[in-house]
């Protein structure tokens, strides 16, 4: 076969997933779990029947037979296309009583064509043009925001732009909606972004249980001790002379049982019996009072079955009633004493006490004064303890738990580092979901319509929530501007120095605060396609490389790649990172690119990959995951993963140099954490060591920019850290501490008497890998 030959993915993964979502929809005791395996198994059995039929290319940007790159499709883990398209949705209510006063002669195949079609008429363009001017509409995916573009083209005169983006969504009105959703939207203003939206947090609050074990501890405490410590007072009071208790070895001393009736012991057993009969139909958690041989179950049988005096009870059970008012008098006080008392004190304390769950709808019902797709401003407002108006859930003056407050700050809105700082960031992939809030109001900034611009910028923002597709032969994702309705506007967006220095602004602080916040971690996909967009905005030219997954790797490698390695080797030239990674000292004039899948491919820094990739291959079968994992390291590590390019293009030494020796200790003490955690398999064991590694490399970029004594004090504190490892980690800590003192790796990655260079993937075992899972690879 020839190498650009195109390639497609296997089904054999899908047919995986389809397995494991059949057996967990089967295995799971939880409804809400079974319901979501079921769906989830629903959507890979489409990837499996579009494979089947040649409806779907698996591996293609347009994996949907006969259906444009632009379309928003459904997608399943790992990027594999379902065959379904998220704009094609049934008709809401609006949308019904819209049609119905549409003529029934109208033109149109299905409803959703005409309805799309009446809105490139006087009444349906006026509604559109309505929205846009009031900013009531919402953009869920990116479809909806199409002919909200045509009627601004036709009202300001650009018939013929509006008229061929009409062509180009012509053959899909039968399926797709091109509308917007005609409701208020709130949109975050500013600096300002939130994670989610209120509606979404309010709901998820709403869904809160009580755990059934705490269920039946509370039911317990207050309701089955109460009614059990009447039920011993009952029996006590039949009791003649000393209430019985228990002696050690002489077993059962005091008073027996039935041998005295109160005047209104009868009454009162009757009224005991209906308080139980109605405890146990309103109360279903607690069970250990049903249990036959319990001690409350003995004494409710006994009383069920004495009326007035003992005539019903043989002596054996008048014994087991002594016995167990003995054992209950001895371990917990008569009744009425002081120690029975302060025990019920302690319980009823922690019985009053809301649950979670409780806290859980007063933290929900607080949230309704805040529209579903809003945010908060502030967390102060709902933050306060109970108050006595909410004592009909949860007592007044409990405090609200910090882990429901955090989960509201999830829709709040506030900067990006405030988020970061409080921890509702929690990585650079979450980062990336709230970059696109402040981008799109960027990158709409060069148009001069408001109108336009909002809409612009509600499109950007749908059209970031699409998952990204699974692709092979050096494809690349759809890019925004590839949207028909976006290309048709782009006339119409100036080039505006001011909005390219806030980008240029807005993608220095997003670097600084992404390698700040999470030094440990390489920079995601989703992360990096929102800065390449601030670069672009900003004038500027990056290489910025993704990360490419071992089982999709074709093997080579863009002109990009190498471009970005020739920064990279300049940047780093004599530094720690150049001596212990031995970067190329610089780059030759490329040679004339290859054309590989339509792509111009840099077969040089391939071939210097591959050749460096040698060193971890330690012998043994392996994958072709791991032999493409070998190579794809070498990649990372010769272009630093973006770390030079960033810092160099946007002249960031000052700031490297200043927080150089803290960002790689954090990285250090984060990898150190990793390993510290227990590997259950040998791949789980090697996929520590993988990321270990990454934060490794991050630490080296960060201590290549410190003064060697700053190098050498935190290596002293990166032993002292590694000592809980044991010596499997020693080599590495050696090994760069060789480095740092002046010494080079050898062509085998060692140095000295028994350091080595870390790498992440191997082909065989890791020198690193715990002894005891060495057995799981052979």
């Amino acid at each position: 076969m020839p190498d650009d030959a195109e390639v497609t993915a296997s089904p054999a993964y899908a047919v995986g997933q389809l397995q494991r979502a059949l057996e967990r929809a089967l295995a799971a005791d939880d409804a809400g779990v079974r319901r979501r395996a079921v769906g989830r198994a629903e959507m890979w059995r489409a990837v499996l029947d579009g494979v089947a039929t040649g409806r779907l290319t698996i591996g293609s940007r347009t994996p949907v037979a006969n259906t444009p790159a632009w379309v928003t499709l459904e997608v399943a883990h790992g990027g594999f296309a379902t065959g379904r398209f998220l704009a094609e949705s049934a008709l809401g209510d609006d949308e019904l009583a819209r049609l119905r006063a549409v003529p029934g002669d109208a033109p149109g195949t299905s409803e959703r064509e005409r309805l799309n079609l009446w809105y490139l008429g006087d009444e349906g363009l006026a509604e559109l043009l309505d929205a846009l001017r009031t900013g009531r509409y919402r953009i869920d995916v990116p479809e909806e925001g199409a002919l909200l573009v045509v009627a601004w083209l036709l009202e300001h005169g650009r018939d013929a732009a509006a008229l061929d983006l009409v062509a180009e969504l012509r053959p899909l009105m039968h399926r797709l909606r091109f509308t917007p959703r005609f409701e208020a939207a709130s949109v975050p203003s500013g600096a300002v972004v939130r994670l989610q939206p209120v509606g979404e947090i309010r709901d998820s609050l709403r869904q809160a249980t009580v755990r059934p074990a705490i269920a039946a501890m509370l039911e317990t405490l207050r309701v089955w001790n109460p009614l059990y410590d009447r039920l011993v007072e009952l029996w006590c009071e039949t009791v003649e002379d000393d209430l019985p208790e228990l002696a050690g070895s002489a077993g059962v001393v005091g008073g027996w049982p039935c041998r005295m009736w109160p005047e209104d012991w009868t009454e009162r057993r009757r009224q005991w019996l209906a308080d139980y009969r109605a405890a146990a139909e309103n109360n279903r958690y607690a069970d250990a009072h049903r249990h036959p041989k319990s001690n409350f179950a003995r004494l409710r049988s006994a009383l069920e079955r004495c009326p007035e005096d003992s005539a019903a009870l043989t002596g054996r059970e008048v014994g087991w009633i002594r016995r167990v008012l003995a054992n209950t008098i001895t371990a917990h006080g008569a009744p009425g004493s002081e120690t029975r008392a302060a025990l019920r004190a302690t319980q009823a304390a922690v019985a009053v006490r809301p649950t979670y769950a409780a806290l859980a709808r007063v933290l929900s019902a607080r949230m309704d004064r805040y529209p579903d797709d809003g945010g908060l401003p502030s967390l102060d407002p709902i933050a306060a303890d109970v108050t006595e108006e909410e004592a009909s859930v949860a007592s007044p003056g409990s405090p609200m738990p910090p882990h429901l407050l955090a989960k509201a700050a999830r829709a709040l809105e506030a900067p990006v580092g405030e988020l970061v700082d409080r921890g509702v960031i929690g990585s650079g992939e979450v980062l990336a979901q709230v970059l696109p809030q402040i981008t799109s109001q960027l990158l709409a900034a060069n148009i001069d319509d408001n109108a336009l611009a909002s809409a612009y910028a509600r499109t950007y923002g749908a059209f970031r929530r699409r998952r990204s597709l699974l692709l092979l032969n050096l494809e690349h994702q759809v890019r925004f501007d590839e949207l028909p309705w976006i290309a048709a506007i782009a006339p119409f967006r100036a080039e505006r120095e001011q909005v390219a220095r806030a980008a240029d602004q807005t993608l220095r602080e997003t670097t600084v605060l992404a390698l700040g916040a999470f030094p440990q971690a390489i920079l995601p996909n989703p992360l990096l396609r929102e800065l390449s967009a601030l670069t672009s905005q900003a004038g500027l030219r990056l290489p910025l490389v993704e990360e490419v997954a071992a089982d999709i790797f074709m093997g080579t490698f863009t002109t990009k790649w190498r471009n970005a390695a020739t920064v990279a080797s300049r940047t780093l030239s004599g530094t720690l990172y150049g001596r212990y990674y031995n970067l190329p000292g610089e780059w030759p004039a490329a040679e004339k690119a290859r054309k590989r899948w339509r792509k111009s491919t840099a077969e040089d820094f391939t071939a210097l990959c591959v050749q460096r990739s040698q060193e971890a291959r330690t012998g043994g079968d392996s994958s072709y995951v791991a032999s493409n994992g070998v190579v794809l390291e070498q990649s990372q590590i010769l272009t630093s993963h973006n770390l030079a390019v960033l810092v160099d293009a946007l002249d960031l030494t000052d700031w490297a140099r200043d927080a150089g020796g803290e960002l790689a200790d954090r990285s250090f003490a984060w990898l150190v954490r990793r390993l510290s955690q227990p590997a259950p398999t040998w791949v789980s064991g090697l996929q520590a060591i993988k990321n270990a590694a990454y934060a490794w490399r991050q630490a080296i970029f960060f201590l290549s920019f410190c003064e060697p004594a700053t190098q050498r004090e935190s290596m002293a504190r990166l032993r002292d850290r590694a000592a809980v490892l044991g010596p499997r980690f020693a080599p590495a800590v050696d090994g760069l501490e060789a480095v740092i003192e002046g010494g080079r790796f050898d062509g085998s990655g060692r140095i000295g008497s028994g350091g080595r260079r870390l790498l992440g993937w191997t082909v065989g075992p890791h020198w690193c890998q715990p002894s005891e899972l060495e057995d799981d690879f052979h």
